[in-house]
Parts: C-alpha cells; sequence; structure tokens
C-alpha cells in the first residue's frame, strides 16, 4: 500500500491524509476506550446508579418522561432496572470488544455510543464529566469513517473535534475571572488540587515557582496557539502532535482522568498521515496480527452513489461546526444571542456538538470530606479507597478507571457549608441504615449499627520536602453530624 506525498482533493491544503489506515486504528482504539469506560462503570453502575443507588436512573428516568424522548435521548426510557443496568454495562464493553478486534467496528461502535448515551442522558451528576461527552462525540463521528477508502470530510471534522477541545479549553483559561493562567499562578495550586492526583503531582508541586509560571502559561500556548497548526500543512500538524501528545503524557503522569487521555490521544491519530502509520507498523514485532487491525482489504470496489454520500457527509459537517459553534458561544461567550441558545438547547440532549473548557480556572483549596460513624462512645473513621485520606497514604494510580463518587466528593469538599447534595444524603442513610450497601467505596470496615454517622471537613495539603507524609490537613469547615435514630443533620 503505497500513500501520496502530500493530500489531495478539495481540502487538501489543510486535511490530513484521509487514507483508510488511520480510521481503521482510531476504530481499533476508540473500541478499546468504550471497552474502559464500560468496564469502570459496571464496577459501579449498582451503587451509584441502581433502584437503591446513591442517585438511582429510574428516579431520572421519572423526572424526564413529561419531557419527551427527545430531551432525554436513552434506552433506559423502556427499563431502568438494576439487571438492564450490568447488562447495557457488560453488552457496552463486549461491542467495544468487538470494535477494538475489527469485526463490524461501525456496527459495535454504533451500539457502544448509543449504550453510552443512555447512561449519560440520565447519569447525573456522576456521569457530567467533559470527556463523557466527548466520548459519545467520538462514536457518532466515527461512523462516518470507512475503513476501505479515503473520506477527507470525516477526517476534517474529528480533526476539528481535536482543535476544539484544545482551543476552547484554552479560551477558557484566558478568559479565567481569576487571572491564575495569565499571572502565571494556576499550575501552583493545580497538582494539589486535582480531584484525584497521582503520586508523581506530590513531586510536581514541589516543584520551583518560577516553572509553575512558565508551565501556566505554557499551557495557554499549547492551547492556544499549537492547535492553529493542525491546518497547516503535514509540518504543522506533526509539531502539533508531539506537544499535544507531550501535554497528555504530562496529565496521565501527575493525575487520574480517567479515560480521558486515551480519548484525547486516539483523536491524535488525525495529525498523522497513513504514510506515517505505515512506516510505524513497519517496525512492529507482530506485524501479521496488526495488519489485521491497520490495513484495509485489497480490491475493495467503489462506493455506490458517490455525490450522494459526499452531499451527506458535507450536510453533516456544516450541521456539526455549526452547533459546535452554537454551544461554544453559549458555554464560552456569554453573551450569547437567542439563536445560538435555541441551536444549543436543541443540540444538548445527544452530547455530540459540545463545548470544552477543561481546568478553566484552578482550585486553590483542597478541601476534603470525611464520614465517620459513632458507636460505644467512639468515632470510626471510615477511608475511602481513592480520595485523600490518611495522611501517610500515597495518592493512587487509579486510571484508567474513574471511582465516580471519590470525583463527586471533591466538588462537595468545595461547597462544604451549603446544605448536602442529594447522593451525599443517601450516602448518610446508607452509612446509618444500609452499610453493606457503601461498603464497597470504603476500605475500613464500616459499622454495622452507628448510632450517628459524621462528615468532617479537612483542607489537605501536600507536605514539604523533609516533612513526613505525603499530605498535612487542618479542619476547613463545621462539621455535620446526622443522628440515625432520627435522621436529623446536626451542624
Amino acid at each position: 500500500m503505497t500513500d501520496s506525498a502530500a493530500p489531495t482533493g478539495r481540502f487538501g491544503w489543510i486535511s490530513p491524509d484521509s487514507g483508510p489506515v488511520v480510521a481503521r486504528l482510531f476504530h481499533a482504539l476508540l473500541g478499546l476506550v468504550f471497552v474502559i469506560a464500560f468496564a469502570s462503570l459496571r464496577a459501579q453502575v449498582e451503587p451509584l446508579f441502581g433502584a437503591e443507588g446513591l442517585s438511582p436512573i429510574a428516579e431520572a428516568v421519572a423526572r424526564a418522561r413529561p419531557h419527551g424522548w427527545s430531551a432525554t435521548p436513552t434506552l433506559f426510557w423502556w427499563g431502568p432496572s438494576d439487571a438492564a443496568l450490568r447488562g447495557a454495562a457488560t453488552a457496552g464493553m463486549i461491542a467495544g470488544a468487538l470494535a477494538l478486534v475489527g469485526v463490524w467496528p461501525r456496527v459495535w461502535l454504533a451500539i457502544a455510543t448509543l449504550l453510552y448515551l443512555s447512561f449519560v442522558s440520565v447519569g447525573a451528576p456522576f456521569l457530567q464529566f467533559q470527556w463523557d461527552s466527548l466520548l459519545v462525540e467520538c462514536g457518532a463521528l466515527a461512523l462516518l469513517l470507512p475503513r476501505d477508502r479515503p473520506q477527507q470530510t470525516a477526517h476534517l471534522l474529528l480533526l476539528f473535534a481535536a482543535f476544539k477541545l484544545y482551543f476552547e479549553s484554552g479560551l477558557a483559561k484566558w478568559g479565567s475571572p481569576l487571572g491564575d493562567w495569565i499571572d502565571g499562578s494556576a499550575m501552583s495550586y493545580y497538582y494539589e488540587t486535582a480531584p484525584l492526583p497521582a503520586p508523581l503531582a506530590w513531586f510536581a508541586h514541589n516543584l520551583p515557582g518560577w516553572w509553575h509560571a512558565l508551565e501556566s502559561r505554557a499551557t495557554l500556548v499549547a492551547e492556544l496557539v499549537v492547535p492553529a497548526l493542525l491546518f497547516c500543512g503535514r509540518r504543522g500538524r506533526l509539531i502539533a502532535l508531539v506537544v499535544l501528545t507531550g501535554f497528555q503524557l504530562l496529565n496521565l503522569a501527575t493525575a487520574n482522568y480517567g479515560f480521558f487521555v486515551w480519548l484525547a490521544l486516539a483523536l491524535h491519530l488525525f495529525m498523522l498521515r497513513d504514510a506515517d502509520l505505515l512506516k510505524m507498523y513497519a517496525r512492529l514485532p507482530g506485524r501479521a496480527v496488526w495488519g489485521r487491525v491497520l490495513l484495509p482489504r485489497e480490491g475493495v470496489s467503489a462506493p455506490a452513489w458517490p455525490r450522494l454520500r459526499a452531499g451527506l457527509f458535507g450536510a453533516f459537517g456544516v450541521v456539526y461546526v455549526t452547533l459546535s459553534l452554537a454551544t461554544a458561544r453559549v458555554e464560552l461567550g456569554g453573551g450569547a444571542g437567542r439563536w445560538a441558545a435555541a441551536l444549543q438547547r436543541y443540540a444538548e440532549p445527544w452530547h455530540v456538538f459540545n463545548a470544552y473548557h477543561l481546568f478553566a480556572q484552578i482550585t486553590r483549596v483542597r478541601v476534603e470530606p470525611e464520614f465517620a460513624g459513632f458507636e460505644a462512645g467512639a468515632w470510626r473513621t471510615y477511608d475511602m479507597r481513592y480520595k485523600p485520606g490518611p495522611l501517610d497514604r500515597a495518592p493512587p494510580i487509579v486510571a484508567p478507571h474513574q471511582p465516580r463518587l471519590d470525583f463527586m466528593l471533591w466538588f462537595y469538599g468545595l461547597r462544604a457549608r451549603r446544605a448536602p447534595p442529594g447522593y451525599v444524603r443517601r450516602l448518610l442513610t446508607q452509612l446509618c441504615e444500609q452499610p453493606a450497601r457503601g461498603q464497597g467505596f470504603f476500605v475500613t470496615p464500616l459499622l454495622d449499627r452507628p448510632s450517628h454517622v459524621r462528615v468532617q471537613f479537612w483542607r489537605y495539603r501536600f507536605t514539604r520536602p523533609g516533612e513526613a507524609g505525603w499530605w498535612r490537613r487542618e479542619p476547613a469547615a463545621s462539621e455535620l453530624v446526622v443522628a440515625c435514630s432520627k435522621g436529623q443533620v446536626m451542624r
């Protein structure tokens, strides 16, 4: 198989080579990401979303019914039982695995995308992260990619998805009300206050202040300037590939963001040509196995109705870009017009036309809620599996799994002085009445019959070099106590 020296066609001056090797590898990697996402979800689907979970999907479906299916597109409309939730997560894993090995990948990716959208539509607050929407968006765009012939429009749309992921996040950072990215202070706090830092975050946090100032401003360059290189020919795309891949590897090394980094790296494929991938393929061990995934079949006939296909792809491209820009104007622009707000309102339920504003401003204080039960005159502290707890316990490496409750409790800590949200109230009820249901979230054995449960709020900071342990802490807000026999909350 050969590759031309330069891309050809209507978009040849800005589009990456639209050959099938990029498409086939993207399908495989996206299938892998779906396997990871559904496996992570399957491990916690009942305690989070089951009938007696912290945020039951059955209740979300009941609230959505008056507004119609189009406002909340989900397969659970017809039966959100615990068995259905488990089955959907398992089916998503199987669909992703079949796409990974190249069995009717677009069919199975369509199924995986629909299943994941079904969870995202009714999975608030635990499935409201931007990478959840990004996975649905990538799944929808992947359906446009043929595996055996060029398709420039589809490649260009996926390149645009990569562009807006970075550029819109850069715009949000530039407009941060704290001005922390511009003044260089953002990265001084980032490693310490990330929702689930990794062990290397301690070392990164303790680097000199001038380095953090350089990192902060370099991030703005990486997200506002480098994405423009995606449309500046092959050399520009390769420069962008190196910079943005390094950016994501830093994320991977210092924090746990579930499958996000792997999904972003899959999008980076569209910064390459088929020829670039084939050169790498020629050096791979076990090329016969990789060839089944990467190389298209020989002698494939030309597609039927080429003009009709091109017209449909072009029309979808216009819709995709228009709705993406409308969403960005509403979520990032502040003064969005009525037309943009209307378009965004109709597009939002489908999670395909998203805007991204990752880490727009960095939290400067890390407040962690700590749970405890009271029995026989003493409190027993309940240590959670992944979020900071004991001061001598290193931050974990848990990605690509995303423990959704641990993530959400980071947000709860930021609002410690407000009334607890619904999922925290349900968790407190479980700790009082059904501790066995909540045991999976904790490493400490829970008390069977506590008379009270408590939430204390602590401000956590990384230790400095030479100090013992990984963390130091101090009280951050008044504690919350629940009398289990009465269900009364006292502060």
